[in-house]
């Protein structure tokens, strides 16, 4: 079996596919579905193909359909030069994604309460039929 391995040129120069995703991921998911319904139009397997690529590149349920666009915007492994403003910005992001770990363990939580009361309900309500069906 041979395999094909790309140049070492491509890492700093990307192929027409990389840079037509790119194109398509900085219009956003309406480019890729255009893209897709287009590819019906003129020759369905062209239509099928985008389909099941957006499938399963998982660009068709995210909200945001490009990771390398938000990797670009919310780059935060990257250091400023300045260790103030670096520490503060690692206290920050980490101040923030444990708050976003408590609201979620929180709204865990009422989740279960919620299905708590609600089966609890149901129960209450199907043992009412039975008791007057024993009284009787």
């Amino acid at each position: 079996m041979t395999t094909v391995t790309a140049p070492a040129s491509s890492a700093s120069n990307p192929g027409w596919f990389a840079k037509a995703e790119g194109w398509l991921d900085d219009r956003g998911k309406g480019a890729w579905i255009a893209l897709m319904v287009l590819g019906f139009v003129f020759f369905w397997p062209v239509g099928l193909a985008t389909l099941f690529y957006m499938i399963w590149s998982k660009r068709m349920f995210n909200k945001s359909c490009s990771s390398r666009r938000m990797s670009r915007s919310l780059n935060t492994m990257r250091s400023t030069g300045n260790s103030a403003f670096d520490s503060y910005k690692a206290d920050t992001l980490r101040r923030l994604e444990e708050e976003q770990t408590n609201f979620e363990a929180f709204l865990e939580r009422l989740r279960d309460a919620k299905d708590k009361a609600e089966f609890d309900q149901f129960m209450d309500e199907r043992a009412k039929p039975g008791r007057s069906d024993a009284d009787a």
